[in-house]
């Protein structure tokens, strides 16, 4: 009998050293397949790294090969001038023209104007954004054609800046000077024709020649002296002063309704690049040109306007302001230690008003002007922080304004005339009272800590309600004249604001930025016709330019405004289509300041070529 007990032994099936034998054959099946697998890959590497390679070395081979073709093609095309040259001499020799130096060839250096030292920075981004420019003459740092030394407070070395500090996003200065002009346009680099555009190889082998300019008054007019500054009235235009011209009265009419269907435009205007166009290639219906400026329409809309330049107004410096009378009859420029005035209908200058306490181993450019609406009193603005109220008839200085702690860079009188507006690089914005010279408020930006914001333009509201600045923090502000409450923080611009101006109606803001763009603004309840729900909001926003815009002005009628840029150019706008009319070349530096008369179809422009040119622009009894 079994026994329960009694059991068979348990043992495994197999012994246990084959099982970890099977698990370490699958390991190294496994390892075996991956390595295979990695090997594979490093293959497939080296194969694309070879042919990369390969690659690389035909595309320096096609890089040498085109850097020799290149080189080979210029020494062949100084060669064909040169023998040009020659051929052009011996035919002066036999008494044809006179030869012209081909742009091709080697020409002595020009003897440039003193030059303003640098910091390293600054002469670091001028040499990246104007690889021409050799030389730099005196004038205000804040635009084209003047140092930086003396720059805004944006500017190396400018009022609220460190010495040596770079311009705010690392941009250049908006004063690098683009160059002397010249026979090949500023800074001599590339051949252009008198207009300022780059001449066509058919241009350049016919050597055309640079016209003469309409005219050229007030050639380094000396300050008056002290007997004319203390003498009464204005000079009669019998004395000849120079400037002076036989043109005559010429009034424009006022501007008659149009009849073009305007269609409302929100967003981005983009295909206004007038100043990529080839005079040259435009038809002649939709360009316009003078002796030495032109005029192209954009083909994209009716032509509805007529163009010519009336004077041009010589200067001793950089002009960096312009400004008309309120009756239209007179145009104020400021330029170094100079306000001067001038005659819109002869051209002519009346008088210059140079303040002889000033220090006098310095310069002192005057930055802004002003006249008041009864066309008594100029105010100007200078570097050396004050405002000067001048009384125009006497020639002399009513009040100092002194309170700001940096260069004075705008001024704007209250419609009522009984109020100045000052804007400056101290980042204040400041009301004055004319009759007594005090200072009565002052509106402060303090909302962006050490931020640079200093004051770049300001303007009243036509019903003398609101206070519009811009700064250089990118930002406007909206201000309330009876409380001093800021009422508004309008942000969109990508870079500093150098232009604001109110349109003729109240209901709008026009602002122009070194992003190259125009904005206007929809003011909503703060507009003349707002409601109280009403929210500031961007319209447009308006390419065209292809440097910083650097001023802005409306029509008197509302059915225009202008812009003046970086680029020279100046053009004419359509707010309610936000499509550009025309563009306007007439300059051959930065297009600092533009203005219109509030009573004629007149403009003028200021620029970093030392001169200010009144312009004349009419409707079309057709559009075209």
């Amino acid at each position: 009998m079994s026994n329960v007990y009694n059991h068979r032994q348990m043992v495994p099936s197999a012994p246990l050293s084959s099982r970890v034998t099977e698990l370490l054959e699958g390991l190294r099946a496994e390892y075996d397949a991956l390595n295979q697998e990695a090997s594979n890959m490093r293959l497939f590497k080296d194969e694309y790294e070879q042919r990369i390679n390969s690659q690389i070395s035909e595309i320096q081979a096609v890089q040498q090969n085109l850097y020799e073709l290149e080189r080979a093609h210029h020494k062949i095309r100084q060669q064909y001038e040169e023998e040009i040259m020659r051929l052009r001499r011996e035919l002066e020799a036999r008494g044809g023209p006179v030869a012209t130096p081909s742009p091709f060839l080697q020409q002595p250096p020009q003897q440039q104007p003193h030059q303003v030292p640098l910091p390293p920075q600054h002469q670091q981004q001028v040499a990246m954004s104007q690889p021409h420019s050799a030389s730099m003459p005196h004038g205000p740092g804040m635009y084209s054609g003047m140092p930086p030394t003396s720059g805004p407070h944006g500017g190396p070395n400018g009022s609220g800046m460190p010495h040596g500090q770079p311009p705010m996003a690392g941009e250049p200065h908006p004063g690098a000077y683009m160059g002397p002009p010249g026979q090949y346009g500023p800074g001599g680099a590339v051949p252009v024709n008198p207009h300022g555009q780059p001449m066509t190889p058919q241009q350049q082998a016919a050597g055309i020649k640079d016209r003469k300019p309409v005219m050229t008054p007030s050639q380094g007019l000396p300050p008056p002296s002290h007997q004319q500054q203390q003498q009464g009235g204005l000079p009669p235009m019998s004395q000849g002063m120079p400037g002076s011209s036989q043109m005559g009265n010429r009034q424009t009419p006022t501007q008659p309704p149009r009849n073009v269907a305007m269609v409302p435009a929100r967003g981005v205007a983009t295909d206004n690049q007038l100043a990529d166009m080839d005079l040259e290639m435009v038809p002649a219906n939709m360009k316009r040109e003078g002796a030495d400026w032109f005029v192209i329409y954009n083909p994209k809309v009716p032509r509805l306007l007529n163009i010519e330049n009336l004077f041009t107004l010589e200067h001793n410096s950089v002009v960096c302001c312009v400004k008309f009378s309120n009756d239209g009859k007179y145009l104020a420029t400021g330029c170094n230690r100079v306000t001067q005035i001038w005659n819109v209908a002869t051209g002519a200058n009346e008088c210059m008003l140079a303040d002889k306490t000033a220090t006098k181993d310095i310069d002192l450019y005057i930055r802004a002007v002003c006249f008041s609406p009864d066309g008594k009193y100029l105010v100007t603005g200078a570097e050396d922080k004050q405002i000067r109220v001048w009384d125009i008839q006497k020639r002399t200085i009513q009040h100092v304004l002194t309170g700001h702690d940096q260069d004075i860079y705008s001024l704007d009188f209250s419609p009522d005339g009984s109020t100045i507006l000052s804007g400056s690089g101290d980042r204040t914005v400041r009301l004055w009272n004319l009759e007594s010279g005090k200072e009565v408020c002052k509106f402060t930006i303090d909302d962006m800590g050490p931020r640079d914001a200093g004051v770049t333009s300001v303007a009243f509201s036509p019903n003398g309600k609101l206070v519009a600045a811009s700064s250089l923090d990118k930002m406007i502000r909206l201000w309330e004249v009876s409380s001093g409450n800021l009422l508004e923080r309008i942000d969109g611009h990508k870079d500093s604001v150098y232009a604001v101006a109110f349109s003729p109606d109240g209901q709008s803001l026009l602002s122009g930025s070194l992003d190259k763009t125009l904005r206007i603004w929809d003011l909503g309840r703060f507009g003349t016709n707002g409601r109280s729900s009403d929210r500031v909001t961007a319209r447009s926003t308006l390419v065209g330019h292809k440097d910083f815009v650097l001023s802005v002005a409306y029509s008197p009628d509302g059915n225009w405004f202008v812009s003046g840029s970086k680029d020279r150019g100046v053009q004419f706008w359509d707010p309610r289509t936000s499509q550009t009319q025309c563009m306007l070349q007439g300059h051959k530096n930065s297009v600092i300041s533009v203005a219109l008369s509030p009573t004629q179809m007149y403009f003028a422009t200021g620029s970093g070529d030392c001169r200010a040119r009144i312009w004349s622009y009419e409707t079309l009894s057709t559009p075209m």
